[in-house]
């Protein structure tokens, strides 16, 4: 089947969790809603473009195939806002805009936020019955992007291209097991040796995808998750459960 297969990497990454209070959590691989995103941000759809981001979010399915989690970083930040009663009735198109108030009428937010250091994924993306738009616009969308493209949080810039590639395959193994060994020959093509082999420690995906589809070689799944990535509403910031499964894969 055909799949497309590009790479996220960064210094930083954030990918959201649940958030409660002033916590701000991430996982340790992209979620769903992270994905459809920066698709959409490719694109071009902008977040109040309704239509289109669900149209999106029902074309693909995907998988993810971590390389590393990277280490955890925790960091306390400071945050001046207006109240809200200050915000009613007035226009803010800007952080500048919603700060234009005197000092004293400004309150300070605490919030403690997680990210991941040198965290590497690979993730597979596959069409569904309808899909918007043909595989071979996305990857030239992801080569070519009408948005800034970031790895969950604007702070979390992209440290290598995405790199995307079309492969026929018959599993999402095997199309992440080729993809990793075209990088690893494209790197050493142009004199450059990796800290670390690539190896996948572990592949998620959701239900829309069967054992057979992803084939962990020769793997069943070892554990499943419920997991609030999937879209409800783009602006509203609103996302609904999903349940995902993911297999450990021994390193060789």
């Amino acid at each position: 089947m055909e799949t497309l297969i590009f790479q996220l990497q960064g210094p930083l990454s954030s990918w959201g969790e649940p958030a409660v209070g002033e916590y701000r959590p991430t996982a340790e691989y992209p979620s769903q809603s992270a994905i459809q995103g920066l698709l959409a941000a490719a694109l071009g759809i902008v977040r109040e473009d309704a239509d289109a981001q669900a149209a999106l979010a029902a074309s693909y399915r995907m998988a993810v195939g971590v390389i590393s989690p990277g280490r955890l970083l925790r960091d306390y930040q400071t945050a001046q806002v207006p109240s809200r009663a200050d915000l009613k009735k007035r226009p803010q198109a800007t952080r500048r805009d919603e700060l234009s108030l005197p000092k004293y009428d400004l309150n300070t937010i605490l919030s403690t936020r997680d990210f991941r250091l040198d965290a590497s994924a690979v993730v597979a993306l596959q069409m569904l019955d309808g899909a918007a738009y043909p595989l071979a616009r996305i990857a030239e969308a992801l080569r070519r992007p009408k948005f800034l493209l970031y790895l969950g949080r604007k702070s979390c810039p992209l440290a290598a291209p995405l790199h995307p590639v079309l492969l026929d395959v018959s599993t999402v193994s095997e199309a992440m097991t080729a993809y990793l060994e075209q990088l690893s020959a494209l790197s050493a093509s142009h004199g450059i040796r990796a800290k670390a082999p690539s190896i996948l420690r572990k592949i998620a995906w959701g239900d829309d995808f069967g054992v057979d589809d992803v084939a962990t070689i020769g793997r069943q799944r070892d554990l499943s998750l419920l997991r609030k990535d999937r879209v409800l509403a783009r602006k509203g910031w609103q996302f609904g459960d999903r349940r995902e499964h993911i297999a450990l894969l021994e390193e060789e």
